[in-house]
């Protein structure tokens, strides 16, 4: 890899790429003190950008990012890397603004150029990828939190149902108690059972009887609209 530059942003990349290990790194700068002192943190070693054509066919990733007011990088040179590499690809990324690499550089046989645009066209396309992510993020939270709510709610109302059972099952041992009592002195099994269900059925209407029967004026539709959706009552029919 070739970093071509020792500013802020070529120092970010070279730090990152330098974790990947490659096999070897180079930084190039105007003064080569200040590429020297970025080399050694990335265990690189320092050229000159005037040693540049001499150097440039022997690497495979370019980065560049520098100041200079004119292309560093340009046609014919590239031309020439390519032709000593036996046209193996170049991949060039140039961050200048304005730009370190020839436009031309990009009409050349086996060379990958990129430039900022180009780079800023994949962090939008990449951020409209998030943004979509984000809203269906969204509404798979919004429909978990309703799920839970929705299961919080449950939860006060366990207490009642937990009761209502309790009663039911007290009815239902009692009368069983006494059918087998009855069927214990001799009572046919008909009798009992009708005996029985009999019982059970006026034990489990007489709540919402009593209910409908007292209830108040104003609170009459509420009550006979709960008592409809519980029994699935369609009185109408």
């Amino acid at each position: 890899m070739l970093f071509i530059g020792a500013g802020e942003m070529i120092e970010l990349n070279a730090v990152h790429f330098a974790a990947r290990n490659p096999k070897r790194i180079t930084v190039a700068n105007r003064t080569l003190e200040r590429a020297q002192t970025l080399a050694r943190r990335i265990d690189g070693h320092a050229i000159t950008l005037n040693e540049l054509p001499e150097q440039l066919a022997a690497h495979d990733i370019i980065v560049t990012c520098t100041a200079s007011p004119l292309p560093i990088l340009g046609k014919g040179m590239v031309e020439r890397a390519l032709k000593a590499r036996k046209h193996r690809p170049l991949f060039i990324v140039d961050l200048a603004v304005p730009r370190d690499v020839e436009a031309e550089v990009a009409e050349l046989n086996d060379v990958f150029l990129y430039s900022v645009d180009d780079i800023a066209d994949v962090v939008r396309e990449g951020l409209d990828a998030r943004q979509n992510a984000v809203k269906e993020a969204e509404v798979i939270i919004n429909s978990s939190v309703s799920d839970f709510v929705h299961w919080m709610q449950t939860r006060e109302v366990v207490p009642t149902i937990r009761a209502l059972r309790d009663h039911a099952e007290r009815n239902r041992r009692h009368e069983l108690d006494k059918a087998l009592r009855l069927l214990s002195k001799g009572e046919r099994p008909e009798k009992v059972l009708e005996v029985m269900s009999q019982a059970l059925t006026n034990k489990f209407l007489h709540a919402p009887t009593h209910a409908l029967n007292q209830v108040a004026e104003h609170d009459r539709a509420g009550v006979l609209d709960v008592v409809h959706r519980l029994y699935h009552l369609h009185p109408d029919d």
